[in-house]
């Protein structure tokens, strides 16, 4: 009905225009808002007052001008003009409750936007496999998910992605922790690597990798060990880590060396796919780091910044001049021992990504990576394309209380809790929805305990709740023998004379602008905040009201109302990844 209204004052406008009574170059934005007391109308529009100046009139005579050239509909029974110039819409009985018949005759697609021609890419999680998913992951793993999915269903053609970091030193130090418990296995008394990653996990790869290749590998603690420098306390772990990976390197061969690294990798890779999988993320695209120096992206991405003229040469290293484009220093793309660094690859990265055509980029970063934004916006520069393509949400940390304790986590130690361990916790419904029901901007702490209570404070129970409720009322008029008919609670709609239905009925019709905000604003928590209110109506309405008692018609009316209620919660929970149960 929001949109009925709008249509009728732009025919209002036009008709204005044509009469010269206001300026033919105005394109106002009609506003159209539901009023904010129900006894002056059903809907408000300040037009009048948006065209008084220019149309150098008083805002009510522009008000009337407007309300005589409105074309008639029978959906709209009243039109007044109140205070200053506001125009109030009253609506038919029927037409109030227009919501409920799209909701039910359009099941999962209610709330689904017009296609929209702008192409997104969304890039999230690309956590480096190095180890299991932590909480903090599973906060832009959700977030990510989410926001995909409300773009997709705004209309906008979405690519997920996860960007793969299977290249660089932080995956040798990898394979370094595997081939130091591969050793162990062996029989080898070693010390491990204070800069090593010494979760569980790692032991289990090397196991794994043990029961595959037996003692193939297998070295002496003295061949391993022989002439290192100091590890931590005593020395420096980052020249020792660096001196286990060159050893390693030289006992094993480069095919060798591969070996542990595909290992862990795949290893670990495979259980951060099993773990997003369950938690109901899936990607279009996993894409992979070393793809990029193996089919010579990154050359071809740092001649492209030497051909523009943007790179220099300085101590035998290759810069990007960045603070050309607005960045607080310039970058090194090449060290002088010929490795790339890891922004050379963010370089080829972004590069490959506009080359791939999408018209906007949506990185979902962590917080301890805002520095990275400038860097990343003068690259997109200085290779030609429009910065204004790419976006960056950053997705703040988060902290889990249990029993009103702050738990602490570390990939490093291997002392972490995992995103398994929250969703065994909590479950993945409850995971989904804590982490997008706050701004992902803004620091979260996750409570433990309210995420498993079974009660109306924990707004997943509550969401869901309602939604199962509506289930048990029509398994109640099955078992009393009745049949629940769509079809006839839609055309006795009329029937709905209470406040109540009226207001769940406005907040049915609020679906669709949500999703919209929350596409626009890359927002998911306005959905959440939406469900959460459209739950509270509907169970201040079933508490109040008898809805299976009355004459047939009236329950039908009543219960359509119910299940397009129904069907507006469960086509949201789908978007932020939870389900919506039909018992509880």
């Amino acid at each position: 009905m929001k949109a009925t209204v709008e249509t009728l004052l732009a025919a209002a406008l036009d008709q204005l225009i044509a009469d010269g009574l206001v300026p033919d170059d105005l394109n106002p934005r009609i506003q159209v808002e539901p009023t904010r007391d129900p006894a002056h109308g059903d809907w408000a529009s300040n037009l009048a007052l948006m065209l008084a100046k220019p149309a150098k009139r008083a805002p009510r005579d522009i008000a009337q001008a407007l309300v005589d050239a409105l074309p008639s509909d029978p959906q709209i029974t009243g039109v007044e003009i109140a205070g200053p110039g506001f125009i109030n819409f009253r609506l038919a009985q029927a037409a109030a409750f227009t919501p409920v018949r799209e909701a039910i005759e359009q099941g999962a697609n209610y709330g689904r936007g017009a296609s929209q021609s702008e192409s997104i890419q969304v890039e999230f999680v690309s956590a480096n496999p190095t180890g299991p998913l932590h909480v903090g992951h599973g906060r832009g793993a959700a977030y990510g998910a989410a926001l995909s999915n409300v773009l997709s269903f705004a209309g906008y053609p979405v690519q997920r992605e996860y960007y793969v970091n299977d290249a660089g030193r932080q995956m040798h130090i990898l394979a370094a922790s595997v081939f130091m418990r591969y050793q162990q296995i062996q029989g080898a008394d070693l010390p491990f690597p204070a800069n090593g990653y010494q979760g569980d996990y790692i032991q289990t790869i090397a196991a794994d990798l043990a029961g595959e290749v037996g003692d193939q590998y297998q070295q002496s603690a003295g061949a391993v060990l022989e002439q290192l420098p100091a590890d931590a306390p005593e020395g420096d772990k980052e020249l020792y880590i660096d001196a286990v990976i060159a050893r390693g390197k030289s006992l094993l061969g480069e095919d060798g060396w591969d070996r542990f690294r595909r290992a862990a990798l795949d290893g670990i890779l495979a259980g951060i796919r099993d773990d997003l999988a369950d938690f109901r993320v899936t990607f279009d695209e996993w894409f992979s780091e070393k793809s990029l120096m193996d089919n010579g992206d990154v050359d071809a991405a740092m001649n492209d910044l030497s051909a523009a003229g943007h790179t220099f040469d300085k101590d035998g290293a290759l810069w990007f001049r960045s603070t050309a484009f607005g960045d607080d220093k310039d970058r090194v793309l090449k060290r002088d021992n010929g490795e790339t660094t890891y922004f050379a690859s963010d370089v080829a990265y972004i590069r490959n990504k506009m080359n791939r055509g999408f018209d906007r980029v949506i990185y979902v970063w962590g917080a301890d990576h805002h520095g990275y934004i400038p860097r990343i916006k003068a690259a997109t520069e200085a290779l030609g394309f429009d910065p204004a393509r790419i976006e960056v949400q950053l997705v703040q940390f988060v902290s889990l209380f249990r029993n009103g304790e702050k738990a602490q986590m570390s990939t490093r130690s291997g002392e972490f809790i995992t995103l398994e361990d929250l969703r065994c916790e909590v479950s993945n419904d409850a995971a989904r929805i804590f982490y997008a029901s706050r701004k992902v901007d803004v620091p979260m702490d996750f409570d433990l305990d309210l995420a498993t209570r079974q009660s109306k404070d924990n707004p997943v129970y509550y969401i869901q709740y309602a939604h199962a409720r509506v289930h048990a009322l029509t398994r109640k008029l099955i078992e009393d023998g009745g049949v629940l008919d769509t079809a006839a609670g839609i055309a006795q709609l009329a029937l709905l004379t209470q406040d109540d239905e009226k207001d769940l009925a406005k907040m049915l019709e609020k679906f669709p602008n949500m999703i919209q905000r929350a596409a626009n604003d890359r927002a998911p928590h306005v959905l959440v905040h939406y469900l959460h209110e459209l739950a509270a109506s509907f169970h201040g309405y079933y508490n109040a009201t008898r809805v299976l008692e009355g004459d047939n018609a009236l329950k039908q009316a009543r219960l359509a109302l119910c299940h397009a209620t129904r069907q507006v919660i469960a086509n949201g929970l789908e978007l932020l990844g939870a389900s919506a149960p039909e018992r509880m």
